[in-house]
């Protein structure tokens, strides 16, 4: 299998099309939630809003470079979320999550392995390959948390 099937494949079950590693993915786990119950903060853990504006963040920055842009998106302003105030608000940036993730995923199709294989915007940051594996693997993990956050929620939490 190509690096750039593999990965796309990977991104695609945890982003828009996936069941088999969790049995869900995030389109699916936000699409028909309403605004207040992901504008919901559980205790001291982010709200559904603030994770998926976070991992958009960092998706939405890495389109940036896959057009030839710089790497502008820094840890620091991960969460700087606007608050979510609105089912509109929280429309937009479930249509900008999904909409960013299918370019992200069509980007990384498109590529091949010698660029997957390349420097990442700087050497000290590795190869393409390596950044989208993260990308993967800090999605599932704030997957994760959403659907525990859910759970507390329809709960009663």
């Amino acid at each position: 299998m190509k690096l750039n099937t593999y990965l796309v494949n990977r991104l695609k079950e945890v982003f828009t099309e996936g069941k088999w590693v969790t049995g869900t993915n995030f389109k699916e786990q936000i699409f028909d939630l309403n605004w207040s119950d992901a504008a919901k903060k559980v205790d001291d853990l982010n709200s559904i809003a603030d994770i998926t504006f976070h991992i958009n963040y960092y998706v939405a920055g890495v389109i940036k470079v896959f057009e030839g842009g710089p790497l502008e998106i820094r840890d620091k302003f991960s969460f700087d979320a606007p608050p979510m105030k609105s089912e509109k608000a929280w429309r937009n940036l479930v249509e900008k999550f999904i909409s960013d993730s299918e370019k992200f995923i069509h980007f990384v199709e498109r590529m091949t392995e010698e660029e997957l294989l390349s420097n990442f915007v700087d050497e000290k940051y590795g190869n393409y390959y390596r950044n989208i594996d993260l990308m993967i693997e800090h999605a599932y993990y704030h997957l994760g948390q959403i659907l525990l956050i859910k759970k507390l929620i329809r709960n009663g939490n």
